[in-house]
């Protein structure tokens, strides 16, 4: 980190003990428990999280002044009301205010935060999988939720180029480029090889499949970050903090968002309910033709959770445990990422 961003990480750490205390916020509750991603920290109040933007410049998103996490919080806010209206409330200036930080209020915001409903961590999809609670009938309610919302979602001309091959190999060969330097810790030299000669066969052989899909209006403004962490299973079926921060990572075709979640439950061994959970989808949104594209994409995001879990294992102020597991992750990611590249690569040869 350059040294202004070292002193204003220093600043908002201060913030961030502040807002562990329970006086910070408008509604009464008697523990914060803090919760923090490579990105933000969210603080778990009784009834509500907010979440606050760290001051980090990773190339594909920049939070390092206060406009920028201001206006990304707004674009989160607005974004995320589209699939959970009533879960995302308002973006909140955090202020000095009788001696004390407050969540609120007047005064010269010190930063902002994202006020949302704190939904049961138990009904996570993730949670409720690991207790062998998912079935078809979950999946159909998912895929309900998902097919209108598909639907309406914003497209069009500065949309669709998105979903050109042009794009598509640049997104790709971004990865790789930022893969590449796992080479020797997290991955062997050969299996990024066969990942990377798959998805660049594919994508020379199939110019022709992702230029229709654009004239089908497959290419929307997708959610981006569609795996079990970020869906709950409560009253209804919540689907949260799509990506905001770079509008490249949620543009594009339908078929890569949906085998996001496909590619999720493969990995926590569910793969006979992400076969349902894309045929019936297909199905539903009458786009059988996104069964051809399952395995180039599910590798992708294979490889996307492969390079997060890459960047989380670096992160000084995660504790060692966390480090370790994130670096166990990314390893396993990779792994699966191999495996769709060698089933693609039989249906190519």
């Amino acid at each position: 980190m350059a040294s202004g961003v070292i002193f204003l990480y220093n600043l908002l750490m201060n913030l961030v003990e502040a807002l562990l205390d329970p006086a910070a916020y408008p509604e009464p509750t008697d523990t914060v428990e803090l919760v923090q991603t490579h990105i933000s920290w969210v603080f778990l109040t009784a009834s509500h999280a907010y979440k606050l933007k760290k001051p980090v410049d990773l190339g594909f998103l920049n939070f390092t002044t206060l406009r920028r996490r201001h206006y990304y919080l707004k674009q989160e806010l607005a974004l995320n009301r589209r699939l959970c209206p009533e879960i995302y409330l308002a973006v909140l200036p955090v202020c000095v205010r009788g001696g004390g930080v407050k969540v609120g209020g007047g005064g010269r915001p010190l930063d902002y935060v994202l006020r949302m409903v704190r939904l049961p961590q138990e009904r996570m999809m993730d949670e409720v999988a690991d207790r062998e609670g998912l079935s078809r009938d979950i999946m159909d309610r998912i895929i309900d939720r998902l097919v209108p919302f598909y639907r309406q979602a914003a497209t069009g001309p500065r949309i669709n180029r998105f979903g050109s091959p042009r794009m598509i190999a640049y997104n790709h060969e971004e990865n790789f480029s930022r893969i590449a330097k796992c080479v020797g810790r997290l991955l062997s030299r050969e299996l990024f090889e066969e990942i990377r000669t798959f998805a660049r066969d594919f994508l020379a052989r199939h110019r022709e499949l992702f230029r229709r899909r654009i004239k089908e209006g497959r290419i929307r403004d997708c959610h981006g970050d569609l795996h079990m962490k970020n869906i709950c299973l409560a009253d209804g079926v919540y689907i949260f903090d799509c990506i905001e921060f770079n509008p490249r990572f949620r543009y594009g075709d339908v078929a890569a968002d949906i085998d996001f979640l496909a590619m999720d439950l493969d990995f926590h061994g569910f793969r006979d309910l992400s076969r349902y959970f894309v045929e019936r989808f297909a199905a539903a949104s009458r786009d059988l033709e996104l069964l051809t594209v399952v395995d180039f994409y599910k590798c992708y995001r294979a490889c996307v959770r492969g390079k997060i879990n890459a960047v989380a294992a670096t992160e000084p102020e995660l504790p060692r445990a966390a480090r370790e597991e994130a670096r166990r992750l990314a390893r396993a990611y990779f792994r699966l990422a191999g495996e769709y590249a060698a089933e693609g690569a039989r249906w190519l040869a």
